[in-house]
């Protein structure tokens, strides 16, 4: 068995169980402060936060959450539930007998706390279900590198459990790798496959340079300052601090961004571990690994047509298959793809193999422009809407919609506009 179909066979009885933006950019929290004005710091780090579903770190996996338990209120509905400092720094101070990493409680967690468990509750909670997903994945591997568990929470600042998730310089993946530190890191890029998606992958790579930075500095919040802003900028501000060693002593001369990231990282320790105090529940996901496995091929396999012929919707062929970003699986001769299907569906695929390479080979709809006869539509996207749901819509499919409107990714923001061909009236 070669390298990749052995990653891909562990990723598959381990997913669905469950430099970097630490580079230039966070998801979650690049454009926050550490400015002692209460009101600026509360308005960036709302800024902040919003940011996971303004890169569609959430909303493009709707289809994956029980809408019968999205329906279902909060209890109590009402968000002005608080928690007194007191009893937030006594429950941090449990965690923090618990763990190597320094929890500490200050002013700045105590607002990332509310942030989280608060301000944005139901986001908090549709993460909170995706934890179930990956976090027994990125436990085995964190403990296989000996990393202390904790830093599972990490994947949630820096994308909200998303491995779609891409910033706009272009971090992308749970763990919000670069380009180059992720190649640096062994995880291939072409214009058809980005192993920066892949779960298991980049939790792999993502461990490797954690431990990478902690054997630098000795100290975890420092290996995670670094993971932020890279380990020069860490460098530079231990300096300044003349010489100071923990992240603490030096986060005055950090860059912006990386004071507010270890409180962030805190808080999500925080309102994961106490989540009931604030009447959270999180949100179900229609999926569990014990229903999946993978099936090889050398072929090219267009998601289209596999959907087609297996009814494993593309939106959930997406999601099984992160590190496929054009809804496609090249062709590849020398080595074999594995393409992650639920269970009851490798049997149809196997019988259907051949015609779904023969469609796969024959078109190509990534490319193919619309005929001149459908009609021109400029769609105006409203609040909720998913490109699956719109192409749908119109009968026409999500790569063509991004075709016609250069779309790299599935983002769609309100009020975007967007051009469509269809038959439809």
């Amino acid at each position: 068995m070669n390298r990749k179909n052995a990653i891909v066979s562990l990723l598959i009885l381990n997913f669905l169980a469950f430099g970097l933006s630490a580079q230039n950019d966070s998801l979650s929290i690049k454009t926050l402060i550490n400015d002692s004005n209460s009101d600026d710091i509360n308005d960036a780090y709302t800024d902040g936060f919003d940011l996971i579903a303004k890169y569609d770190s959430i909303t493009s996996l709707d289809f994956l959450f029980n809408q019968d338990l999205l329906a279902l209120p909060v209890e109590p509905s009402d968000p002005s539930i608080s928690i007194p400092d007191s009893i937030i720094k006594l429950q941090l101070e449990i965690l923090n007998e618990r763990t190597p990493i320094e929890l500490l409680y200050t002013d700045d967690v105590g607002k990332f706390i509310d942030l989280y468990a608060r301000r944005k509750s139901g986001l908090t909670e549709r993460v909170m279900g995706l934890a179930d997903i990956y976090f027994p994945m990125i436990e085995e591997m964190l403990d296989r590198y000996e990393i202390p568990l904790e830093l599972k929470y990490l994947a949630v600042v820096e994308s909200a459990l998303n491995p779609n998730a891409r910033s706009r310089v272009g971090a992308t993946g749970l763990w919000q790798f670069m380009y180059a530190t992720g190649k640096g890191y062994g995880l291939y890029v072409d214009s058809y496959i980005d192993e920066r998606r892949d779960p298991y992958l980049a939790t792999e790579a993502a461990c490797r340079y954690l431990s990478f930075l902690h054997a630098i500095y000795g100290d975890w919040n420092l290996a995670l300052a670094a993971y932020n802003s890279g380990p020069g900028n860490v460098n530079k501000a231990i300096r300044r601090s003349g010489g100071k060693k923990t992240y603490w002593e030096i986060r005055n001369y950090l860059p912006r961004e990386t004071r507010s990231y270890v409180p962030a990282f805190i808080a999500v320790n925080y309102v994961m571990a106490y989540y009931e105090d604030y009447h959270l529940r999180k949100k179900g996901v229609l999926m569990d690994y014990t229903y999946t496995d993978t099936i090889h091929v050398n072929q090219r396999v267009v998601f289209e047509y596999l959907s087609a012929y297996t009814g494993v919707d593309v939106e959930m062929l997406r999601f099984l298959n992160p590190m496929y970003q054009r809804n496609v699986v090249p062709l590849n001769k020398e080595e074999e793809y594995a393409i992650v299907l639920p269970k009851e569906r490798i049997a149809v695929f196997i019988i259907n193999a051949d015609s779904v390479y023969a469609k796969s080979e024959i078109e190509n709809p990534e490319f193919e422009m619309p005929e001149k006869n459908q009609n021109l539509v400029y769609y105006r996207v409203k609040s909720g809407d998913v490109l699956g749901k719109i192409a749908q819509r119109y009968g026409v499919r999500v790569s063509d919609i991004q075709e016609w409107n250069n779309l790299r990714g599935t983002r769609i923001d309100i009020g975007q506009k967007l051009l469509i061909y269809t038959n439809k009236p």
